[in-house]
């Protein structure tokens, strides 16, 4: 572990303290963990990022579609052909 210092506002102090003695654990526990919600919740998708998304979605589900039956059936076909070869390379019976 590394020893950090840090300065923060009387508010975030009390707060942090408040959060330590709720749960019974150490401040620097409470921070670990504060920065372990953050920093999962920094990997998720921007609003912006969410609407981009979600307009491509939209666009490519307005696209006509343009294959026959028999062109997803063999699709599908090879996917499980695949899929089958994989699984037997890695689990020999």
């Amino acid at each position: 572990m590394v020893k950090m210092t840090f300065t923060l506002d009387d508010d975030t102090v009390a707060k942090l303290k408040r959060a330590a003695a709720r749960h019974k654990k150490p401040q620097s526990w409470v921070v670990r963990e504060a920065v372990a919600d953050y920093a999962a919740k920094s990997d998720m998708l921007s609003p912006e990022e969410k609407a981009r998304m979600l307009e491509v979605l939209e666009r490519f589900r307005q696209m006509p579609i343009t294959g026959t039956q028999a062109d997803v059936d063999r699709e599908i076909a090879e996917i499980r052909r695949s899929r089958r070869a994989s699984s037997l390379k890695r689990n020999p019976r």
